[in-house]
C-alpha cells in the first residue's frame, strides 16, 4: 500500500473498510485510543447482555441456572466454539476461566515436572513480569532456586541447552517489544528437548493469527479484556493440547472439571471432564462471561483473518507516519498491532496526548505503546494521532 500523510486519504481508507468502530463506547477522555493492548474498549451489547442476566438473577434467583433466558449451567459453552476459532484450537481444546496468572499457575502444576539435571524454566528476556513472578515461584516450590533461564533468543536457547530445560513460556508477543517469535520453530525444538511448552496469549489472542491445534504447544493462556474487550479485570483462557485429554498428568482439581452429568451427584471422587475443561475449578462469573460474549460474537462477524489484514494496514500506516516524524520505532516486523516506539521525553508527550484527548500507554523511562486495534480502530485516528505528536513533539 501507498501511504499518504492526508486525512482525506486516511477517510478514503475508512470508507473502503469502516471496521467495526459503531459497535464500541469511546471513552470521552480518549476518543483517539490506542490503548487497547491494555484495556479493549466496550462493546455497545455488552450492556445488554449484563442487564439480561441481572434480570433474570432478580427473576429466577438460584433457579437461573437452569430457567434464565441463556441457562447458568451451560453459560461457558455459548464462547467455545468462538474461541477455539479463535486461538486455532479444537473445542475440547479450549476454555474460558479465571484469569491469566491463576491459569498459568494451573498449567504449570501439569506442565512443569522438574527432576535434577533437568528443570530449567525458559523465558524470554523482558517477559512480562508477572509471568517471572509465576515462574520464579513455581521453581522455588519444587526446591530449585535458580531454575528460571531468560534469552533474548528462546529458539536458540532449547538448540544449545534444551537438555536442562523442562519447560519453556513464552508470550507471544512480548508485552513490551511486541515481537512474535516463530511459534511452531519453538514447539518443534521444545518438543526435540524433551521439554514441555507454553505460550502466554495476553497480547496475542484477538491480535494475532493463531493456528493451536496444528501449532502443537503442551497449552497456552491468556486474558481476553484487551484485544479481546472483556472488561477490565475480565476472565482468561486456556488451551490444552488434545494429545493431553486424557493423560494421566497431575493437576489441581474442583467441582466444575467434574462430570457435567454427574455434577449435582456430589460424589466424593474426581471423574474429569475431557479435555481443558477438567482444569476448572469453580463455576465461572456469569456477568464477566456476558460481557465478553458481547465482544466474542463481532469476531465472530469479522473473522481473524480479514482482522489481522486490517491489523497490518493500519499498523503500517501508524509505522510509516512515525519514523516520518523521526521516531524511533522499536517493534520489529514480525509483530501483531501493536507499535513500541522511543520517544525523548516520552512521559511528558503521553501526559500532553492525554490533555489533547488521545490515549496511548507510557513506559519508564523513555517508551511508548501504541496499538490501533483493528476492531474499532481507523486511518483516521491513525492520521490524527500522529498529527497530534507532530505538533506536540516537534
Amino acid at each position: 500500500m501507498i501511504y499518504e500523510d492526508s486525512a482525506a486519504w486516511a477517510r478514503a481508507q475508512d470508507a473502503k473498510d469502516p471496521g467495526l468502530r459503531d459497535a464500541f463506547i469511546f471513552p470521552e477522555s480518549g476518543p483517539l485510543y490506542f490503548a487497547g493492548h491494555s484495556l479493549g474498549l466496550q462493546p455497545r451489547q455488552a450492556r445488554p447482555y449484563v442487564l439480561e442476566v441481572l434480570d433474570d438473577w432478580a427473576r429466577h434467583g438460584v433457579e437461573g441456572h437452569f430457567a434464565a433466558a441463556r441457562p447458568w449451567i451451560k453459560y461457558q459453552e455459548l464462547l467455545t466454539a468462538s474461541t477455539a476459532r479463535l486461538v486455532g484450537g479444537q473445542p475440547e481444546e479450549v476454555v474460558v476461566m479465571n484469569t491469566l496468572s491463576v491459569n498459568l499457575h494451573l498449567m504449570m502444576v501439569s506442565f512443569y515436572r522438574p527432576r535434577p539435571g533437568k528443570f530449567r524454566i525458559l523465558i524470554e528476556r523482558g517477559a512480562f513480569p508477572s509471568d517471572q513472578y509465576a515462574v520464579a515461584s513455581q521453581a522455588r516450590f519444587h526446591g530449585y532456586a535458580d531454575a528460571v533461564l531468560e534469552s533474548d533468543d528462546p529458539l536458540q536457547t532449547l538448540h544449545e541447552r534444551g537438555g536442562e530445560i523442562a519447560l519453556a513460556l513464552i508470550g507471544l508477543p512480548n508485552y513490551l517489544t511486541g515481537r512474535v517469535f516463530d511459534a511452531p520453530a519453538l514447539v518443534r525444538a521444545a518438543h526435540q528437548a524433551g521439554a514441555f511448552i507454553g505460550f502466554d496469549l495476553a497480547h496475542g489472542v484477538g491480535n494475532l493469527l493463531l493456528q493451536l491445534h496444528e501449532w502443537g504447544p503442551d497449552f497456552a493462556a491468556w486474558c481476553n479484556y484487551k484485544y479481546l474487550n472483556a472488561g477490565p479485570g475480565g476472565l482468561g483462557g486456556v488451551f490444552v493440547h488434545q494429545r493431553h485429554s486424557r493423560a494421566a498428568l497431575p493437576r489441581f482439581e474442583g467441582w466444575w472439571g467434574h462430570d457435567k452429568e454427574k455434577r449435582f451427584e456430589m460424589s466424593p471422587r474426581y471423574s474429569p471432564i475431557v479435555g481443558a475443561e477438567a482444569w476448572q475449578l469453580s463455576n465461572p462469573p456469569i456477568l464477566q462471561l456476558a460481557a465478553l460474549r458481547a465482544s466474542m460474537e463481532l469476531f465472530d462477524q469479522v473473522g481473524m483473518p480479514a482482522l489481522r489484514a486490517r491489523g497490518d494496514g493500519l499498523t503500517g500506516y501508524l509505522e510509516w507516519l512515525l519514523l516520518r516524524l523521526g521516531a524511533e520505532v522499536l517493534t520489529p516486523p514480525e509483530r501483531g498491532s501493536m507499535l513500541t516506539v522511543r520517544f525523548a521525553k516520552a512521559q511528558s508527550l503521553v501526559l500532553a496526548l492525554q490533555k489533547r484527548r488521545a490515549i496511548v500507554d507510557f513506559r519508564p523511562p523513555d517508551i511508548v505503546r501504541i496499538a490501533p486495534a483493528p476492531l474499532y480502530n481507523s486511518y483516521g485516528d491513525v492520521q490524527s494521532l500522529c498529527a497530534l505528536i507532530r505538533e506536540l513533539h516537534g
